[in-house]
């Protein structure tokens, strides 16, 4: 059954200076409206982390807010809550929330945070749009991560995409037809393109053996990639020393294992011997290994079994 905008979402008082800006000629160009939803489809967290890297360090008011409770599963990703001794004292619900925010040029925009869905996927894609014509937004980029086969030890590689060719015209095409688990921002790119509304998105190219922990310079790559998109002026800085401290990390930990050392060995020769054939092209940023569209389903497929695998546990 259709749900009502007021239904799923709250619009909070912070809104109305947004809502005003939307509805005045000549309030001047459109926002941007990022999102990072926290799912299946963001391996390493990167995009999340992302997200929070900028309501970190960027001003910032929460605009509106979601019904969690209508479309989040629970069970599926218990939130946790706080025991002390004998009484519980906190619980962490999830969010989704929509946040106005200010790049290092005073230039607004909005960032939708939070987890993925469960539920009501149509019925929040519905009301996410809605929101894109209230706040004026012409432009929607989504950040996600996917795990892929390449090495930690190169540049961070992304894939593109967009209703309209021209939004990533500098960007490579890796594949033909595929298909893949949905997520919601799929098919809130895929709506929005049916309304004649832009949008487009990259996915991070995170090492598979990596999926499970933090990968900042994943994050930082979405940052910068988005700058670009977009123009916004982004902080960057403590991301790009924390994915310098965790490289180190990852280099001590592989290195005590002479397997774990050969695995990444061979993902660098196949890097390498890809970015070399593809050398003197220009591309927007570097380019890694790219699977075929079985194997990208595959790992897709492989990537969801161990998230559910971990839920169980």
């Amino acid at each position: 059954m259709a749900r009502r905008l007021e239904q799923l979402v709250e619009l909070l008082p912070e809104a109305e200076p947004l809502l005003a800006r939307a509805g005045e000629d000549g309030g001047g160009p459109g926002l941007v409206l990022v999102h990072d939803l926290a799912g299946e489809f963001d391996a390493a967290s990167a995009a999340a982390l992302a997200g929070a890297h900028l309501l970190r360090t960027l001003p910032h008011r929460l605009v509106a807010r979601f019904d969690v409770d209508g479309l989040v599963d629970y069970r599926a990703h218990r939130p946790r809550i706080t025991f002390n001794g004998d009484r519980y004292e906190s619980f962490a619900a999830p969010e989704i929330g929509v946040y106005a925010l200010e790049d290092g040029a005073g230039r607004p925009f909005l960032l939708l945070h939070g987890a993925e869905p469960d539920f009501a996927w149509e019925g929040f894609v519905a009301a996410v749009r809605e929101l894109v014509g209230r706040f004026g937004v012409t432009t929607v980029v989504a950040l996600q991560a996917i795990p892929m086969p390449v090495p930690h030890t190169r540049p961070v590689t992304v894939t593109a995409h967009a209703t309209r060719r021209p939004l990533i015209a500098e960007y490579p095409v890796y594949w033909g037809e595929v298909r893949v688990p949905g997520s919601v921002g799929a098919l809130l790119e895929l709506r929005l393109g049916e309304a004649g509304v832009d949008a487009c998105g990259v996915a991070a190219h995170v090492p598979h053996y990596l999926t499970q922990a933090t990968f900042p310079a994943a994050s930082l790559t979405l940052l910068e990639h988005l700058a670009g998109l977009t123009g916004l002026q982004l902080p960057t800085e403590e991301l790009r020393a924390a994915a310098e401290v965790h490289r180190a990390e990852v280099d001590e930990q592989i290195g005590r294992s002479p397997e774990n050392t050969a695995v990444v060995a061979a993902l660098e020769q196949q890097f390498d011997q890809f970015t070399a054939a593809r050398a003197g092209s220009d591309l927007l940023g570097d380019v890694g290994e790219v699977p075929s569209g079985e194997e990208l389903g595959a790992e897709f497929e492989r990537f969801l079994a161990e998230q559910e695998r971990r839920r169980g546990e």
